[in-house]
């Protein structure tokens, strides 16, 4: 029998906040976290705005020497790792470190590290490049810093699916937990691409959106007038644990993992599939994991980048999974206020699913403007909305067609355990 698996500690980093109440107010406000780049010298770029992280000093958290040692996407992600273990009151020592795990994936890795002493090597030769750049640019080095720090022996890995990697974290940690490989799972993503390089690439491609006078408005998901995603950047991170092992600390659950899908669309290497097929595929396993029909999601929190194909297709593919009902499902985009963390992204989201549920509030779509023909559901507008809300499914979909999906839920316990509960409460009388 495969256990339940819930959430019982959040944290984050991101452009509306560095922990999780702040980032919440912020989401289901609608206030944008986007704006004019200060990371470098956009004068050459035609992209000039993102959503940054402010006021993130990890020589405060780790000391100078520590902190030069690591690219930006492990300060962010082990610095909220931190916070998430803090918040589930979770007590490591020698009786368990060797059954907690931590997945932890990034889309990109140590770029912003790469990119730097590329310039080094460039300028001064290959011998005044760091020793530290390989481990500093790998993508599993957030992974790797949050165990030693934290003293954990459990499986450590990351997943690298572009856009799709947070809620793949989610998702496999779940899986590890289910069939009883350990008992906590440190599990989220972490992206810090804010880098010229990084935005080059992107900006010949013709994804971020230009509209730099305007920057809070930018990033507006299924409206008419969208026109490419905004770069954001952050990490998420949260703490998964199988029930008995949650109940058996007295731990506070916030929410259970009932869900969980990943297809590919095979089918290009950076554009959806038009009618969302792969995407519809997934959210289709999802339900199927989870043992419910598509009436019974409360809310879809949508990958929903504000590129035109990306909306289309997802649009398309809810259509395909919750046919008339799609009309009535309530569906937001939050990164029409955090911009686009990448491999962050599904982590993020995860969290303002599960905040979503906790205070039953849908956060807005922002920006939305002028309705587009192709892209005709609920998108909540601008505004939040009260709603019961019992189970949010949550998108994200990458380059390479990777699909992700998660639904979590207000957790409940079953007959069994209020059984449990009813007994030893007589006993205590």
């Amino acid at each position: 029998m495969s256990k339940r698996v819930v959430i019982t500690g959040l944290g984050c980093i991101s452009p509306v906040g560095n922990d999780v109440s702040t980032m919440w107010t912020h989401v289901q406000s609608g206030h944008s976290g986007v704006g004019h780049i200060t990371h470098y010298d956009t004068t050459d770029f035609k992209c000039k705005i993102a959503a940054e992280v402010k006021d993130f000093d990890a020589a405060s958290i780790f000391g100078n020497r520590e902190a030069r040692h690591m690219d930006r996407f492990t300060q962010l992600a082990l610095a909220t790792a931190i916070q998430a273990v803090s918040d589930a009151e979770l007590q490591i020592n020698d009786t368990n470190r060797d059954r907690i795990g931590v997945l932890i994936g990034s889309g990109i890795g140590g770029i912003e590290a790469m990119f730097k002493q590329t310039l080094v090597y460039l300028d001064r030769g290959p011998l005044r490049v760091s020793p530290f750049t390989v481990p500093m640019m790998l993508p599993d080095t957030a992974a790797g810093m949050v165990a030693i720090h934290l003293g954990v022996r459990g499986p450590n890995m990351a997943v690298v699916t572009a856009c799709a990697t947070g809620t793949n974290a989610i998702g496999e940690a779940s899986e590890m937990i289910r069939r009883g490989q350990v008992d906590v799972i440190i599990a989220g993503g972490s992206e810090a691409a804010i880098v010229p390089i990084a935005m080059a690439g992107l900006g010949v491609m013709t994804a971020l959106s230009t509209r730099n006078e305007d920057p809070e408005r930018a990033s507006r998901p299924f409206d008419l007038h969208r026109d490419g995603f905004v770069m954001g950047e952050g990490a998420a991170v949260l703490i998964l644990e199988s029930l008995e092992h949650a109940r058996s600390r007295g731990a506070h659950i916030l929410a259970e993992v009932s869900g969980y899908g990943s297809t590919n669309d095979a089918f290009h290497i950076s554009a959806p599939s038009e009618n969302g097929l792969g995407a519809a595929l997934c959210m289709r396993q999802a339900l199927d994991h989870a043992g419910l029909k598509p009436n019974e999601i409360d809310y879809i929190n949508a990958h929903g980048t504000s590129t035109l194909l990306n909306d289309k297709s997802e649009t398309a593919a809810i259509k395909t999974i919750f046919e008339e009902h799609a009309y009535n499902i309530p569906i937001s985009s939050t990164k029409s206020v955090t911009g686009h963390l990448l491999g962050a992204a599904g982590a993020l989201e995860a969290i303002i699913a599960i905040k979503a549920i906790q205070d039953q509030i849908i956060p807005p779509t922002i920006n939305y403007e002028t309705p587009d023909p192709e892209c005709d559901l609920d998108y909540v507008p601008n505004v939040s909305r009260p709603a019961v809300i019992n189970r949010v499914m949550s998108n994200s979909f990458g380059f390479g067609g990777h699909n992700a999906t998660v639904i979590l839920s207000r957790y409940t316990p079953n007959q069994y355990e209020k059984d449990n509960k009813m007994l030893n409460e007589r006993g205590s009388v």
